[in-house]
């Protein structure tokens, strides 16, 4: 299935300037409510903008339509850059931004899909995200519905062992609509992911285990877009993975050195200093 052909242009906004409205976004979420898993946000903006404005296909105005790609969200409490992006793409009003995390809002703080338009998974107990893509799409293929499934999970999930088996069953099955995306910014809430238990070698494992598999730098926007041709370029009957080595508050250097990073502490007085030193690098 080469479907490198599908990507369209959505408008002329460049894509590095659709990853900082990502950031600024989840930024002022953040800030309404004094917290938020902002290191991955901005961490994984550069993937979420090649996802929604190179990637996928989809209808901002009917995020229902069968003919879209399914982009799963996993990782449940990364739901702050989802919303940012869903109101970057037009699926969300972007006026709905100061409900994030309220009562009766669209927008809670671990994403649920009977809540959110454009959030297909309720994610957040980890390790199912990538079991339920290959459910998807094998449902499409039976279908013969041509739609990709997208799944964004963490390098924590690596460690479970739901994980491993959907890996299988996805090659088992020869899901060439399956795409997986693994967020690996080597932190959880105890420690670095890698001493908590170590993954590597991760190429080598996942090409074990049947899929096609890429690691790129995950905030250099060249390479993820080059990685997403490249999957979806592929002719054999197999998944695809792509690892992409993300830096935690990407775009914000006093929170990137910050020793603690996976739930990042953000000060009161810190947040607009935060979206100044944002402002600073935007691009052209």
């Amino acid at each position: 299935m080469n479907l490198a052909s599908r990507s369209v242009a959505r408008s002329n906004v460049s894509l590095e300037l659709r990853a900082w409205n990502i950031r600024r976004k989840a930024l002022l979420m953040g800030q309404v409510q004094g917290q938020g898993y902002i290191g991955q946000a901005l961490g994984i903006a550069d993937v979420l903008a090649a996802s929604y404005f190179h990637a996928l296909e989809y209808r901002p105005e009917d995020p229902e339509w069968e003919g879209r790609d399914r982009f799963l969200l996993s990782i449940g409490h990364y739901a702050i850059a989802l919303y940012a992006v869903l109101m970057e793409s037009g699926i969300l009003p972007e006026d709905e931004l100061e409900t994030y995390g309220m009562d009766d809002s669209r927008m809670p703080m671990s994403g649920m899909a009977s809540y959110t338009p454009g959030m297909e998974i309720t994610g957040g107990s980890l390790g199912h995200g990538l079991g339920i893509a290959v459910g998807m799409a094998m449902g499409l293929k039976r279908k013969n519905n041509r739609a990709l499934v997208y799944n964004l999970m963490s390098d924590g999930e690596l460690g479970e062992g739901s994980t491993w088996e959907a890996a299988m069953s996805g090659a088992h099955h020869k899901l060439d609509n399956l795409i997986c995306l693994i967020d690996f910014n080597d932190q959880q809430a105890d420690g670095k992911s890698t001493q908590m238990l170590c993954s590597e070698p991760l190429i080598e494992k996942w090409e074990a285990f049947g899929w096609h598999a890429q690691r790129v730098n995950g905030n250099d926007l060249a390479a993820v877009v080059a990685a997403f041709d490249n999957a979806r370029a592929v002719k054999d009957a197999k998944p695809r993975v792509i690892i992409f080595d993300t830096t935690m508050c990407k775009g914000v250097p006093f929170l990137e050195s910050r020793e603690i990073t996976h739930f990042v502490r953000v000060e009161a007085d810190e947040w607009d200093k935060a979206l100044a030193v944002l402002e600073e690098g935007k691009p052209a």
